[in-house]
């Protein structure tokens, strides 16, 4: 995989791929919540690189702020995912950790581009 030069970035790929292997096994009756976790981590990928090519600071901002909000979704997801016993402890701080990554980095590049 290649690497890329914002460290964001390179987080929400490995997030993804993570998030791949552990949905792996996700019962069928809770298939929104996945479908849900899929396309909000795409989501996120996708922000980051518009942000990354958006030359007005306003759009940068608004769009990095969409990420942290998408965040936050996803944490809520996983929540629900470790309520339901469909995630262990160990796989919910797991990525716990990996979104935590994710907000710093966020949160500091939009101070950077004040």
């Amino acid at each position: 995989m290649k690497e890329e030069k914002f460290q964001v970035i390179n987080f929400i790929r490995n997030l993804i791929i993570v998030i791949d292997k552990e949905l792996s096994n996700f019962p069928k009756k809770d298939i929104e919540i996945k479908n849900r976790i899929r396309s909000n981590s795409y989501d996120l990928l996708e922000l980051c690189y518009e942000a990354n090519i958006t030359s007005s600071v306003e759009n940068k901002k608004r769009l990095l702020e969409k990420v942290i909000a998408k965040i936050k979704i996803l944490d809520f997801l996983f929540n629900l995912c470790y309520d339901k016993m469909i995630i262990n402890n160990k796989k919910y701080i797991k990525l716990g950790n990996r979104m935590e990554d994710i907000i710093k980095y966020a949160n500091g590049w939009i101070k950077s581009i004040k």
